[in-house]
């Protein structure tokens, strides 16, 4: 365990709640501490140490003295016309990021980031047109729920006060490009010492990254996965996801048809409907045979459309001709409208810079 200090001072959310341990003991305190300190942080959400009161006031004094509670800044919130909202983070090297926070009834989902930039470049993706610039750390991943849940934001539909009760690595980047940072991300929302957020609520989504989706079945995290796959066939994929050239349909899906499945656990198939280029009725029968044998469910997504893209979205006759082809050879196929598209905040919007609309006040930090 390295411990990095910037100011002289330890940034308590780089550690695990057991390397935590570690780090209370090094500062004179008793082992124990470390269980207190990540309630006070990631239960209660406090940001100082001498809000810690079952913790001793020299050891609140140690900690103010050697360490601090530092997440990503959050630099700018944006608030759609559907209650969406997009956080855009400042990073200690300056590296930009974002996260999106749904509300829904009954639910708070959080949409993270896993990199700054992607280096995928899947041609209807705004986000990939920047490149990637680096891999995030885990507490860079983790911060942005933290920042999320102490805004604690009001909404008609979620409500003052409400937590967030899932999270989506759909944000910017591949998660499986980064797999030793966002697995321990992911460990780290799971414990029960830190977010305590379980496993079927955390959704983890790829671009068909085969050695990645092989090493999470591996890890035992339990996430739930989601796959881009957004064409039926290797021709269409080739031109609107490079990723296809080196992980081709065929091997995508036998590592689909591979991956650890618990009991009436399903992996989501993503689709992002282009006009004219894969939303057609013979499409929707080619995915269906692609996928015999896989247990899943499939998410159709009309194309978000922004500035320069080449590509527009679907009638929406296309896409229910779409679904109903797909229902009629037994596929559970929902049709996902995505949320926040006039903050540049829906499905493959996201690129790191301000697209300033509502602009309202930062909630607080942690």
């Amino acid at each position: 365990m390295d411990i990095k200090e910037k100011d002289n001072k330890i940034n308590l959310l780089e550690f695990s709640a057991e390397d935590l341990r570690t780090v209370v003991e090094r500062l004179g305190m008793k082992p124990y501490r470390a269980a207190q300190i990540c309630r006070w942080i990631y239960s209660e959400g406090v940001e100082s140490f001498f809000a810690m009161t079952d913790i001793s006031k020299s050891d609140r004094e140690k900690l103010s003295e050697a360490a601090e509670i530092r997440p990503p800044e959050l630099s700018e919130r944006l608030v759609s016309d559907d209650e969406t909202e997009k956080h855009l983070f400042a990073l200690q090297d300056g590296e930009k990021v974002e996260s999106v926070l749904i509300p829904d009834e009954g639910r708070l989902t959080l949409c993270i980031s896993s990199q700054a930039g992607c280096a995928l470049g899947c041609r209807f993706c705004l986000t990939g047109a920047g490149g990637i610039r680096r891999n995030l750390l885990p507490h860079e991943i983790t911060g942005q729920a933290l920042v999320a849940e102490a805004g604690r934001p009001a909404s008609a539909t979620a409500g003052k006060g409400c937590k967030i009760t899932n999270i989506v690595l759909m944000g910017m980047g591949e998660p499986l490009l980064n797999t030793e940072n966002v697995f321990e991300a992911l460990r780290r929302l799971i414990s029960p010492k830190m977010f305590n957020i379980s496993p079927r609520r955390i959704t983890l989504s790829t671009a068909g990254i085969v050695p990645g989706i092989k090493a999470l079945g591996e890890s035992g995290l339990d996430v739930n996965l989601a796959v881009s796959i957004n064409a039926p066939n290797d021709e269409i994929r080739d031109r609107i996801m490079p990723v296809n050239k080196k992980y081709p349909l065929k091997a995508l899906v036998k590592a689909l048809k591979d991956y650890p499945l618990a009991p009436r656990r399903r992996i989501t198939v993503e689709y992002v409907m282009l006009k004219g280029i894969n939303d057609k009725v013979e499409h929707a029968a080619e995915l269906g045979r692609l996928l015999r044998g896989l247990r899943c469910k499939i998410n159709l997504i009309p194309f978000n459309e922004h500035g320069g893209s080449e590509f527009k979205r679907p009638e929406e006759a296309s896409v229910l001709a779409f679904q109903e082809r797909l229902h009629s050879m037994n596929y559970t196929a929902f049709i996902r409208e995505s949320r926040g598209a006039d903050i540049l905040a829906a499905c493959g919007q996201l690129r790191g810079f301000s697209a300033r609309k509502t602009l309202t006040e930062a909630p607080p930090g942690v």
